[in-house]
């Protein structure tokens, strides 16, 4: 039995019941409920969440992507200028990138006034950072691998000369 199997199923759709994947893997279900208790347990499975698309959703949200540049001190490392980002309840997302900036955080709001206040009241005032640069999402198309919208490639109407 492969937990990878188990959680390559998962991540595939994590509805599926432990009768799908044992079908699937050819497994006995309480192997696949041992597996799934086993990668939770070690904390290889963090959580199971929804897909969204907030296009089809009623209530109005701002999506933005901000780079943050940082200087590090003796003190101070990337993972504790991570722990105290991680836990503002606007973070959606926060990774630690190579390239032009340090970190590139995801964050959600009800509107471009909340999330400009957030990055500049809550984010930019932390010493370390010595940079943001916030970018608002306009629209999109495909989150963690699943194709957004109702599938017509172009809207656009055609023209012909």
């Amino acid at each position: 039995m492969s937990h990878d199997e188990v959680l390559t199923a998962l991540c595939e759709n994590a509805r599926y019941s432990t009768e799908d994947i044992a079908r699937q893997l050819d497994m006995e279900p309480a192997a696949v409920e041992a597996a799934i208790d086993s990668l939770e347990e070690d904390g290889v499975i963090r959580g199971y969440q929804p897909i969204v698309d907030r296009r089809k959703r009623d209530e109005e949200s701002v999506r933005a992507a901000v780079e943050l540049n940082v200087t590090l001190d003796r003190e101070t490392g990337y993972e504790d200028i991570a722990s105290r980002l991680a836990k503002f309840d606007l973070v959606d997302s926060l990774h630690l990138v190579s390239g032009e900036f340090d970190f590139f955080m995801e964050v959600e709001a009800g509107s471009m006034r909340e999330v400009s206040q957030f990055v500049s009241d809550k984010v930019a005032p932390v010493p370390e950072i010595t940079q943001t640069v916030t970018h608002y999402v306009m629209d999109s198309y495909k989150e963690q691998g699943i194709l957004l919208g109702d599938g017509h490639d172009d809207d656009r109407l055609s023209v012909s000369p």
